[in-house]
């Protein structure tokens, strides 16, 4: 149902060494670099059928992360998350929330991690495994 997901940031480099770092955990390579007519980059990672852009904003104002929003990037394995946490951390990210762990929720038992980027947007990595 979902082509891509983008994100704006205020600092294209900065964004492209955390996200590098972070989405190599799950499985995503260099991205496609994208210069528009106006001068503005965007990053493509692409991975598994899904595409996470990283975007200077095209209407020339600053990006501002969404309050509410969260990327949740799918891992194939509880310690899969424990390392997209600690690598987000490394890279400059922040953790937020609970430790990465086991919870329980309404639908069942998952591991999750949540870190925010380098330009507040909210990350979670999920494993929902045995």
């Amino acid at each position: 149902m979902i082509n891509h997901v983008m994100v704006g940031t205020n600092d294209i480099d900065r964004a492209k060494a955390f996200y590098d770092k972070v989405l190599a955990v799950v499985g995503a390579g260099e991205p496609f670099r994208n210069v528009t007519e106006g001068g503005k980059t965007r990053l493509f990672y692409s991975h598994g059928g899904g595409t996470l852009a990283v975007s200077e904003p095209l209407d020339g104002e600053a990006a501002t992360c969404a309050n509410g929003f969260t990327l949740g990037f799918k891992c194939a394995s509880a310690e899969q998350v424990k390392q997209f946490h600690d690598v987000a951390v490394e890279a400059g990210g922040t953790s937020i929330e609970d430790a990465p762990g086991l919870r329980s929720g309404a639908m069942g038992p998952m591991h999750l991690a949540y870190v925010r980027d380098p330009d507040g947007h909210k990350l979670c990595a999920i494993y929902r495994g045995a």
